[in-house]
């Protein structure tokens, strides 16, 4: 019984190594591949992609794997495998070669930039899967450049030898515009008001030279967080875009853009509070730095200038290692929020190393001088800022990216500058037309980083209707690697002044500038000039007491000038103010001796919403030193500078021939307000509104001329527009003289344009 049990179980063991080894009824032991249809890839390579080895046992699943393998390749169009007794006949259809990659119809970008964007390449094999996917891509790159109704057709030419030109027919299509925006939740402010506040515009036919109005999904992203700081801004803090939605209309040229959005409750500042931990350092010593008073509407921009005023504030108190972070306490029951401004003591972290890259041309050191961080000084974030702005400022670069990252040790820190130069050469023509000088045109060339070194050369040569000028300037701005800006200017220059004083005026010389700071705000400049004048071409019923001064006479003077500016913009300014005194004595040699003053005042203030009103005040004086002012050297007063009057319309006058004789002191004050005409803001058109005052007075009595010298107020008042278009700015005034003598000269309207290019 035991010897019939061990039996049965070795007779088990045996079926078992039987099951094993034995093929099942679908499988074939297969002694040879064979590869049929190829031209272009070997046998042996298409062998390689198939996970079947000769000699072996081949089951309908290895076939299978098989097969798909070799589609995976992107090789074939076509595979199919069979078994013929113990071989393996593989059948192949393969893919064309791209012979020629070619783009039709392609208008408004350019042909390198979609080969750039396409994987298919000349002597690439040929895919439909291929082809599709660079289809894609194409139609995504016309969808960033605002073309959504863009098309891309392939068209496939065959050729011998199995090889294809491809072809992308493109449809490009109008730019696909701004139809509409749309504002869902908005209260407190119109849709006219956010449409000016966002970066996309909807499609106006002036808008014919900007691409604000073309759809962009990343500008209506940056839309939204426009919005977000604007009602920031205006006191809103629980404000958020709850979403956007952009609907293609079914023509595909044109997007409707809404903006859904909750408002929230708009909050007014409660209480304010300096904290300190620092030590000896007290919330007293900052009083007054802090511009947010209570009951001032929320507005997060000032929290931000109010912690650059008082990191600015507790430099200049010594401590160079404060980390200054406002708490706001929101009480939403009186809508108001509290704001403490805690200071703490920050890591003492110091600069190791400015790394400067990107800068081919600039030198490094014209860059480093932008900077008021220096290697080795504490590391301070709103210096960090400044000296980015001061690096912008230069002009010389696209752009400029300053990073922080860790130094050698724990307390040191390594800047990096990278910049992206740009061109600074200039050759440029300027276009124009004035009420005061008639027809303008100029041509300069101009360097504003000559060598690499941060210099500037210009020279230029300008016509009008009254004047002509040739000029040649040089300045250096780091003279003797100070903050010094050095130059010298040559000058021409012929007036043509026949109509208000019956002679022609010619300069011929040349000056040398040194300007310097003498604090954050205030610059001085020093100038030496050494000129020629002459009078000539007198008229010969010109007044006895120009005829008396025609002929040559030399100049050489020293002068110098304050300029402080507290603007909070140098080209279109809306708040702050701006002082300017010159002084000139003439007399180092030269046969002019004067002393010669003036001053400009000129402050902004906003009103309102765009509505900016101004007040400027220009006034000066000049002595002889032991001998009369001659005409060249005094005052006149009108047309640009009076509106209401001719140049030179007001002030001292022959009776006899009218010439106008200028004087030795005048004033000119100037009331205006500048505000929105009902268009829309990008359009850059404001109206006007203003009133001057002024006079101009006492000349040195010309005994031998009949003399009118009366030195009364004159007053004029008008209204104007100002456009800053594509071509250049425009503006016209229509001015009318409210009080005036009956020797002065009268003029309504005036009117400049000018343009470069």
């Amino acid at each position: 019984m035991l010897i019939a049990r061990h039996f049965a179980l070795i007779l088990l063991a045996g079926f078992v190594v039987l099951g094993l080894t034995v093929p099942s009824a679908t499988a074939q032991v297969v002694d040879r591949i064979e590869v049929n249809g190829n031209q272009r890839v070997e046998a042996g390579t298409v062998a390689t992609y198939i996970p079947i080895a000769p000699g072996t046992f081949v089951t309908d699943a290895d076939v299978d794997r098989a097969l798909k393998a070799l589609f995976a390749t992107g090789l074939f169009s076509d595979v199919t495998l069979r078994r013929q007794g113990t071989t393996l006949v593989v059948s192949v259809v393969e893919n064309p070669v791209i012979n020629r990659l070619a783009f039709e119809g392609n208008r408004k970008i350019r042909t390198e930039l979609l080969e750039a964007e396409v994987q298919l390449r000349p002597r690439v094999v040929f895919t439909r899967a291929r082809v599709q996917s660079d289809v894609q891509r194409l139609i995504q790159v016309y969808r960033r450049s605002g073309r959504f109704a863009a098309t891309v057709e392939p068209k496939v030419i065959q050729l011998e030898q199995n090889r294809v030109d491809l072809v992308f027919e493109v449809n490009e299509g109008p730019v696909t515009s701004i139809r509409r925006i749309n504002f869902i939740g908005n209260k407190a402010f119109s849709d006219r008001k956010l449409r000016g506040e966002i970066a996309t515009k909807e499609t106006r036919f002036y808008r014919f030279l900007s691409t604000s109005d073309t759809y962009d999904p990343d500008r209506i992203t940056f839309d939204r967080e426009l919005l977000r700081r604007f009602y920031l801004s205006e006191g809103y803090a629980d404000f958020r875009v709850v979403s956007v939605n952009a609907d293609l209309s079914p023509d595909r040229e044109g997007f409707f853009v809404t903006l859904a959005m909750e408002e929230g409750e708009r909050f007014k500042v409660g209480e304010i509070g300096v904290e300190s931990t620092v030590r000896d350092l007290t919330p007293e010593q900052l009083t007054g730095v802090v511009e947010i008073e209570t009951g001032d509407i929320y507005n997060a921009d000032k929290i931000e200038l109010a912690i650059e005023d008082l990191s600015f504030s507790v430099g200049q108190l010594g401590y160079a290692f404060v980390d200054i972070r406002p708490r706001l306490n929101i009480d939403r029951e009186t809508n108001t929020i509290d704001i403490s401004f805690e200071m703490n003591e920050g890591p003492r972290v110091y600069v190791e190393r400015i790394n400067i890259t990107g800068n081919v041309r600039t030198l490094d050191k014209v860059i480093r001088r932008q900077f008021t961080l220096a290697e080795g000084d504490a590391f301070d974030t709103a210096k960090l800022q400044a000296s980015r702005r001061n690096v912008r400022g230069l002009r010389f670069f696209r752009d400029v990216n300053v990073t922080r990252e860790a130094g050698s040790a724990p307390d040191r820190s390594v800047l990096n500058v990278e910049v992206q130069e740009q061109s600074t050469g200039e050759l440029s023509f300027g276009l124009g037309f004035s009420t005061t000088d008639g027809p303008i045109g100029d041509i300069s060339i101009r360097e504003r980083n000559l060598l690499g070194r941060g210099q500037e050369l210009r020279a230029g040569v300008s016509l009008s209707g009254r004047t002509q000028e040739i000029d040649l300037s040089f300045t250096e701005p780091a003279f003797l690697e100070r903050d010094i800006a050095a130059g010298f200017d040559v000058f021409r220059q012929t007036t043509d002044l026949q109509s208000e004083s019956s002679f022609d005026a010619k300069e011929l010389g040349f000056s040398l500038r040194l300007g310097y700071p003498l604090t954050e705000n205030l610059r001085q400049r020093l100038t030496y000039t050494l000129r020629e004048d002459t009078i000539e071409n007198v008229a010969d019923d010109v007044s006895t007491f120009i005829a008396q001064q025609a002929g040559v006479d030399v100049t050489s003077s020293i002068g110098h000038a304050l300029v402080y500016d507290l603007r909070d913009d140098i080209v279109d300014p809306t708040d702050g103010y701006r002082v300017t005194v010159e002084q000139t004595l003439a007399g180092l040699g030269g046969t002019k001796r004067y002393f010669k003053n003036t001053i400009n005042y000129e402050t902004f203030f906003p009103f309102a919403d765009e509505i900016v009103g101004s007040i400027g005040v220009q006034q000066g004086f000049i002595v002889g030193i032991g001998k009369d002012v001659g005409i060249g050297d005094r005052f006149f007063v009108g047309g640009n500078n009076f509106r209401g009057f001719e140049p030179a319309g007001i002030g001292p006058r022959d009776k006899v021939s009218g010439d106008s004789l200028g004087g030795n002191v005048f004033y000119v004050g100037t009331a205006e307000v500048r505000f929105p005409i009902g268009l829309p803001p990008e359009l850059g058109v404001n109206g006007v509104a203003f009133t001057q005052a002024g006079s101009l007075a006492g000349i040195d009595d010309p005994k031998s001329s009949p003399l009118f010298d009366v030195g009364s107020v004159r007053v004029s008042s008008g209204v104007g527009f100002a456009w800053k278009s594509p071509f250049g700015p425009f503006r016209i005034d229509y001015a009318t003289a409210l009080r005036k003598e009956r020797l002065d000269q009268t003029q309504k309207i005036f009117f400049s344009f000018g343009t470069r290019f």
